[in-house]
């Protein structure tokens, strides 16, 4: 067995000592204090050791956790530039009102959340004041900073805008009540109020990852030379118990990596989450000190109000120091119900030294400390925390700022496990925290029991502060807008009618035709800088590298090394310029930077061009939740599913078969889903999304939408364009017809049976196989159509219903298009059967669908379409069987095709 106090050996028992002897003498005078001093002792001479070290430049790894005290120590705080006692005053109305707000509608039964703000009222007061610079400042105009507000302290937002007089009392009553036109949503939500929020946040986690990529975004603009946005400043809040999602983490060392100094996370470490404590029996701040620190974060921990200085001055043993790094969190939110007898006995009782300690303190200085006096609830404190933050250069910087949750809302309120869920304050309850924050309401104002909206008056010294203060910094924060930018023109029609010929003998997958339209189109001398190309390191995969030597790989750092491929024509070419972000294996990472891009119209009043393009598997499976981010925040541009289709990448298996994406976008209203069949349908389909998005959008279209493309890398021959009127209108609408049976010269018999293929995708190909057989082997006239999106389609019909119901004539596209189409209709996806069923209730004709349900598995291509039943001889079954239920083929026609093809 192992003696654990034994020497253990040391990584540098491998290097030469040169000096042994000096080495013991270091070593001996360590074990001498330690045995003459204690153990704390001799850790703080040796965290002395390693700042001194630190100060003159000698390189050595910094410790992953500090003490549980302050970074900043009082005598090193800077005086804030303002009036503290007004802006206390305004803290208190913002306090007030956001609480009022919430309490007031708990009566409509729509809910609210007033204890985070309460713990958070300072963090964000400080920032308004003092740093958060609006969309009209000198130094980034149109960009100003970016602020991520934690989604559960809007209250105390609208409350401020309130009192800015950006809102009036009927928005407020109107919190959480939309429906009539008038009203504020619960959280951050742009698309619901885009004149305020920026950013959506409340499905925690990816405020703090897109943050990231925010801040990263603003360098690629700016390395770029497409707009010098250095001075904007990236601010993300929040909550400690957020930090336990996987998003708030993933991206940390990319922060760091590229030195995004331009960025800072302020945690509110109320050390409380939705349910209780974040870490009841530990230290979150301990935790997140030591993740953030090893992640290359500067990190500043604002732990204390000032009332414990006189308590640290007093600690010459350590013993303090001590027991605040054992006492778990839990038992710090004990501290802040109980009374002074109770801590003296639990908190200062453990120790001889804190016993002798606490004689010296009164019980109201320990209430004063342990109910009272945190960091995050001083400005002085929030201000150097802050100040020192924006002026730390090299990395980006989290502020740990311990608070109390439920702060100034009366003991009922404060530290208790359930106030996430408390949605009211009782009249008495308003009225002890009027008394607490010294505000003038009278009692005569509770009319029937209704607490008043307080506001000190539109011409006031507090509003006139406050306005002066944004005034200062660049106008008002939150803000969002979209800048009067002229719309882009056109690319050259020639990028996309060179698609309309076709491939002639050459097979071409979708997916490369979508790149080499690209290639095309960044070639644009107007608009081609705009377009920002996503990938998550699968770049070859997709034929992209060739993409690499041309547009560049971005890195702030340029290339460093020689690369391993340099005598070659696609060599791996990085440079701080570059256009590619080539983000490693992130799919969440890679749509945050879309999220990035594709609001950079509003965000900086510059309309970029992202294309993200990955394994449809991957896409919305993994990060649909940031696609509902994107929708929010009104993003524009087009994400490609490739290597799409359950049968379409051989060999990959279940993993990899994607049967359901178009599934899963159809259910967001901001994503315009298209499965395109051919490469001319793919060039009609980005055109029509460049016009819309960034161009001329037509009346009653909405420009904030993104394009969902599906792409495929199965190399198939590509088809010239039809001829003929409406080919494009079809392909954007959904729906037009690729061929006739007479056109395809296929015509069997005179008044043969006639029936109405639709494939999507891939899936056309074997359709247009199947459409031989049925003439050739079976006499039966087939008609192709391509149906390049079932869900607008779908959308469409929906639209038309609902206005049939408002008493207007409107027809479905999709009846429209196969009005008089003669036969039955049997259409066949690549995906499950639920992807072209959309349809089906608004088909005139006698409907059914072929679709690959079930799991994917690992085959040949042919071998999986037959195990699926959507091969070509498997949608000739089904056309006859079709058939034979309206008795236009004989009823054994079906078990003789089954057993000819051996089905």
């Amino acid at each position: 067995m192992t003696d654990p106090n034994a020497i253990q050996p040391s990584a540098l028992d491998q290097l030469p000592d040169r000096d042994p002897e000096e080495t013991a003498e270091w070593q001996a005078s360590l074990d001498a204090v330690a045995k003459a001093a204690g153990p704390h002792r001799a850790a703080y001479l040796m965290r002395r050791t390693l700042e001194r070290a630190e100060g003159t430049g000698i390189a050595l790894p910094k410790l992953l956790e500090t003490d549980y005290v302050n970074t900043i120590p009082t005598a090193a705080e800077p005086s804030v530039p303002g009036d503290e006692a007004m802006e206390s005053r305004i803290t208190a109305w913002n306090r007030w009102n956001a609480a009022a707000m919430v309490t007031r509608g708990s009566k409509h039964g729509v809910g609210g959340h007033i204890a985070t703000f309460a713990s958070a009222a300072w963090l964000y007061e400080t920032g308004f004041n003092h740093f958060f610079k609006g969309k009209d400042t000198g130094e980034a105009v149109g960009s100003g900073d970016q602020l991520y507000i934690q989604g559960h302290a809007s209250p105390g937002i609208y409350a401020r805008a309130f009192l800015d007089g950006r809102l009036n009392e009927t928005h407020l009553d109107n919190f959480r009540q939309e429906a009539g036109g008038n009203g504020l949503p619960s959280y951050p939500h742009p698309r619901r109020l885009p004149w305020l929020w920026e950013f959506p946040t409340v499905s925690m986690g990816l405020g703090p990852l897109s943050a990231i990529y925010q801040a990263r975004f603003n360098r690629y603009l700016t390395n770029r030379g497409i707009k010098d946005v250095s001075a904007s400043h990236v601010w993300a809040f929040l909550g400690d118990g957020e930090m336990d999602e996987p998003e708030s983490t993933a991206a940390l060392a990319l922060a760091s990596r590229e030195g995004l100094d331009n960025l800072t996370f302020v945690i509110n470490c109320n050390l409380q989450r939705l349910d209780g404590p974040v870490r009841a029996n530990f230290k979150i701040v301990q935790e997140l000190e030591a993740q953030f620190r090893g992640a290359g974060w500067n990190v500043i921990k604002t732990l204390w109000g000032t009332a414990w200085d006189e308590l640290f001055q007093l600690d010459t043993t350590g013993a303090l120091v001590r027991r605040l790094r054992e006492v778990p969190d839990a038992q710090v939110q004990t501290y802040q119900t109980r009374d002074a007898a109770y801590i003296r006995q639990d908190f200062f009782g453990k120790d001889p030294a804190l016993v002798e300690m606490a004689k010296l303190l009164s019980d109201d200085k320990i209430l004063e400390c342990f109910h009272l006096s945190r960091g995050g609830h001083e400005a002085r404190k929030v201000y150097a925390a802050y100040k020192a933050a924006v002026e730390f250069k090299g990395a980006p910087t989290v502020i740990l700022a311990q608070t109390v949750k439920g702060f100034t809302l009366g003991e009922g309120f404060a530290s208790k496990n359930a106030n996430h869920q408390m949605k009211k304050l009782t009249v008495d309850e308003f009225k002890a925290m009027r008394d607490l924050l010294d505000l003038p309401i009278k009692d005569s104002d509770f009319v029937d029991g209704v607490v008043p909206y307080g506001h000190p008056g539109a011409d006031s010294p507090e509003v006139r502060y406050l306005q002066e203060r944004r005034a200062a910094l660049g106008g008002p924060a939150p803000a969002r807008r979209v800048h009067p930018v002229a719309p882009l023109p056109a690319p050259a029609e020639k990028a996309f009618a060179s698609f309309d010929k076709g491939s002639g003998s050459q097979n071409v997958a979708t997916t490369m035709a979508f790149v080499r339209l690209i290639k095309d189109l960044v070639r644009d001398k107007e608009t081609g800088k705009r377009w920002v190309p996503i990938v998550p390191d699968e770049a070859r995969t997709f034929g992209m590298e060739s993409l690499f030597p041309s547009l560049g790989i971005y890195s702030p750092k340029g290339q460093t090394y020689e690369p391993v491929d340099r005598d070659q024509l696609m060599y791996y070419k990085e440079a701080k310029n570059g256009q590619i972000l080539n983000e490693g294996i992130t799919e969440a990472g890679s749509m945050a930077d879309f999220i990035a891009a594709s609001t950079a119209y509003s965000t900086h009043g510059e309309a970029m061009i992202p294309f993200y393009i990955f394994y449809s598997m991957f896409g919305w499976q993994r990060t649909a939740d940031q696609m509902w981010q994107l929708g929010d925040q009104l993003g524009r541009g087009f994400l490609v599913g490739a290597t799409a289709g359950r049968t379409t990448l051989t060999g990959e298996g279940l993993q990899h078969a994607d049967g359901h994406s178009p599934v899963i976008a159809a259910t967001n209203p901001a994503a315009l889903t298209y499965d395109p069949a051919f490469a001319y349908e793919v060039a009609a389909i980005v055109k029509d999304g460049l016009r819309r998005m960034y161009g001329e959008a037509a009346p009653g279209e909405d420009p904030n939408v993104f394009y969902y493309l599906t792409v495929y890398n199965e190399p198939l021959p590509q088809p010239a364009k039809p001829q003929g009127l409406g080919i494009d209108e079809g392909i954007v609408k959904g729906l037009y017809r690729f061929n006739t049976a007479e056109s395809a010269e296929l015509s069997p018999v005179a008044n043969a049976p006639r029936i109405q293929l639709l494939g999507s995708g891939t899936a056309i190909h074997w359709v247009l196989q199947a459409q031989k057989l049925l003439a050739e082997e079976w006499g039966v006239a087939a008609d192709v159509w391509s149906a390049t999106s079932w869900t607008e389609l779908r959308r469409d019909a929906l639209e038309a219903d609902a206005a049939l119901l408002r008493g207007e004539e409107r027809v479905p596209y999709v009846r429209q298009a196969l009005q008089g189409a003669e036969g039955p209709v049997l259409a066949v996806s690549d995906y499950m059967r639920q992807v072209p069923d959309q349809i089906a209730q608004w088909v005139e004709q006698d409907y059914s669908s072929l679709g690959a349900d079930g799991f994917g598995l690992s085959d040949t291509r042919e071998a999986a379409r037959r195990h699926f039943g959507v091969d070509a001889q498997s949608i000739v079954v089904a056309a006859l069987a079709q058939l034979a239920k309206r008795g236009e083929v004989k009823a054994t026609a079906v078990k003789e095709a089954r057993e000819k093809y051996g089905l």
